[in-house]
């Protein structure tokens, strides 16, 4: 009996944890556009579900957590100043005693670089978190190749 109420716990538990993974309220999608024959500019957009928002990139420590983009070092392209964002929706919350600046529905933010390379692929990857108005998921993480013909 002992091991039919182990069996049914671990499967309860780790059917509840595959379902809480399923909750993914943001689709993220990209793409380059060359601006001239050494230069680009690369889009990330984030698609967020009704109700929910993603924190700005310029959010100051004791707040959420913030959307942080990567870019490795390549010898085939050159970041040119820092991924810009669109200005936030700015709201103070009580959680955090401060203000915070998120996005919804969607957001696209711009990566411009430099072309060392006629053609190459740009490795990026993003840190993020949203929240709705009853609570947050844990930061995620997802990466992105981004072809610039």
């Amino acid at each position: 009996m002992k091991k039919v109420t182990l069996i049914l716990s671990l499967v309860f538990f780790s059917a509840m944890g595959a379902f809480a993974q399923l909750e993914n309220p943001v689709s993220w999608s990209s793409v380059a556009k060359k601006t001239s024959a050494t230069e680009a500019v690369v889009y990330i957009k984030a698609t967020i579900e009704d109700n929910w928002h993603l924190y700005s990139q310029n959010i100051k420590p004791g707040g959420p957590n913030k959307t942080v983009f990567t870019f490795p070092k390549s010898k085939d392209y050159t970041l040119v100043g820092n991924t810009i964002e669109p200005k936030p929706i700015s709201k103070y919350e009580n959680v955090f005693k401060m203000e915070v600046g998120y996005f919804q529905d969607q957001v696209v933010f711009q990566q411009k670089i430099k072309l060392n390379k006629p053609s190459v692929t740009v490795k990026a990857s993003v840190n993020y978190q949203v929240c709705d108005d009853k609570s947050c998921l844990p930061p995620t993480d997802v990466a992105f190749s981004i072809p610039v013909k």
